[in-house]
């Protein structure tokens, strides 16, 4: 699809040249998707260079630590993505249930920047995208937004954010800080799901030449990255799950699908393991499972359309999850009622306990929806449901002070936290979810039409090609093309140094 940057070969030798001019000047060397993927290989004076720079600054050699694999402090480099297991005593399944962390990326505090770096370096290294000149426009519903002003500020040019108006205060007071100009954080109107004003705003900041629109929705580079680096990273995990307890399976990977970046994963867990794809939405929206539409508070996760990005077709389980659901674990997992309940009632290890601050409104979701799927096909000790949890519950805050407000005016107690654990954890049923026929997968292919063909001008034929499966394997086998590429700029850069 060379419409949306995804050739690796040059594009305008002249905006290459340009690009490779100003990383030069400012020092900046790109890692590869591969090196990304299995930071072992960053070169040694990279690793150098990251000692005593905060994971949360504006530094270039925060670009070698967007990966899976920092330690909890974000500082240093595990041997293994940091990930939780969640016990029966909290999930009421016997299926183990694994969430890996997002939150222990730098500069943002989520996985989003990983998928920001992997749309915008394809542009660079093609000559499709010049820091002096152009403006990276990020259209999002708030983390690879703040991805993206990270990577853009850090490569010396203007971020554009794209969000709605209704998304967490601490997404909007992170990006004033970050922003060089306030100016470029464009409010959309609507929440979570308006995912289709943010289109239209960008369709209007298309008309300025500078403006480059790197959207998240249809550049096939985020594909590429999660499968590839989120991919390998969700494997890692499994494994030394399954080292620890012989004869584990990896039954599902289930992951809302917001932009479906990150449920590319899904593909190489599936070729790895035959692990089923879960794609999961919330219920007030409920796109996939009937073509439905709605507001909802799951943030992260946008709905009413499908992203032209989803590998719809290799999708197994679609799964429903309400927003008081992912409000409420919120609220239980971070509140001092909630912490109590946990320990002194259900008896959970206090490291556990704490340990749930690191999942966001999404994980939660997530953890919701893993649950609904172990549930719905009888899995137990023998099996694994991997899942994500993209951000922490730093964004969060304002958020569980609004629902409490509204749902607990008096206090969010024991009692209440009682229910919450009754209701949303031990109590899920597997409603909401849907084993997808062929049929099934083609309507939801097919709703994509009405964005990506009709709505953004994309060539039917084109967008016709993602039923098969050789255009995304296609896409799988490009990540050495894209590495030659990347590693042939910082040749001419000089800025990476073995």
């Amino acid at each position: 699809m060379d419409q949306l940057g995804m050739s690796p070969e040059v594009v305008d030798e002249k905006t290459l040249a340009s690009a490779v001019d100003v990383l030069r000047e400012i020092g900046v060397g790109l890692p590869t998707l591969s090196q990304l993927a299995n930071p072992a290989t960053i070169p040694q004076r990279q690793r150098d260079a990251l000692k005593g720079v905060s994971p949360d600054e504006p530094n270039a050699a925060n670009l070698w630590r967007v990966h899976w694999y920092n330690d909890a402090a974000r500082t240093g480099l595990a041997d293994t993505p940091g990930y939780l297991v969640l016990p029966e005593a909290l999930t009421g399944v016997k299926a183990r249930i694994i969430v890996a962390l997002g939150n222990r990326f730098p500069m943002i505090g989520a996985h989003k920047v990983l998928a920001a770096y992997g749309c915008l370096v394809p542009r660079l290294v093609t000559g499709q995208f010049n820091p002096r000149a152009h403006k990276a426009v990020w259209p999002s519903t708030g983390n690879y937004c703040r991805g993206g002003v990270a990577i853009s500020r850090i490569l010396g040019c203007r971020g554009i954010a794209v969000l709605p108006a209704g998304m967490s205060q601490e997404r909007f007071d992170w990006l004033e800080h970050w922003v060089s100009d306030l100016t470029d954080i464009v409010r959309t109107p609507g929440t979570e799901s308006n995912v289709k004003e943010i289109y239209d705003e960008c369709a209007a900041l298309s008309t300025v030449p500078d403006n480059v629109i790197l959207n998240q929705f249809s550049e096939f580079s985020n594909y590429i990255v999660h499968y590839h680096c989120t991919g390998q990273a969700m494997d890692h995990i499994f494994r030394d799950v399954q080292s620890k307890t012989p004869g584990l399976r990896l039954s599902a990977f289930v992951s809302a699908t917001g932009s479906a970046g990150t449920i590319a994963a899904g593909d190489y867990l599936k070729q790895q393991h035959g692990a089923r794809i879960a794609a999961v939405e919330a219920t007030e929206c409920p796109t996939m499972l009937s073509n439905g539409y709605g507001e909802h508070n799951i943030q992260g996760i946008g709905d009413k359309h499908i992203p032209l990005i989803h590998n719809v077709m290799n999708t197994d389980v679609a799964i429903g999850v309400s927003d008081r659901g992912s409000d409420s674990l919120n609220l239980l997992f971070n509140s001092a009622a909630g912490r109590r309940y946990l320990i002194e009632r259900q008896k959970l290890d206090p490291a556990l306990v704490d340990a749930l601050a690191n999942i966001g409104i999404s994980g939660c979701a997530n953890i919701i929806a893993a649950i609904k799927m172990a549930k719905h096909f009888d899995l137990d000790e023998r099996h694994a449901v991997l899942t994500v949890a993209t951000d922490g519950s730093a964004m969060y805050g304002s958020e569980r002070e609004h629902f409490e407000q509204r749902h607990y005016p008096g206090k969010f107690d024991e009692v209440n936290a009682g229910e919450v654990f009754s209701r949303h954890l031990q109590g899920v049923q597997d409603d909401h979810l849907i084993e997808l026929t062929y049929a099934e997968r083609k309507r939801i292919f097919n709703l994509g039409y009405y964005t990506w063909v009709e709505q953004q001008g994309i060539n039917v034929e084109q967008f016709d090609m993602r039923k098969d499966q050789a255009f995304w394997e296609g896409l799988q086998a490009s990540v050495p093309a894209w590495d030659r590429m990347i590693e042939a700029f910082n040749e001419r850069t000089g800025a990476v140094q073995q």
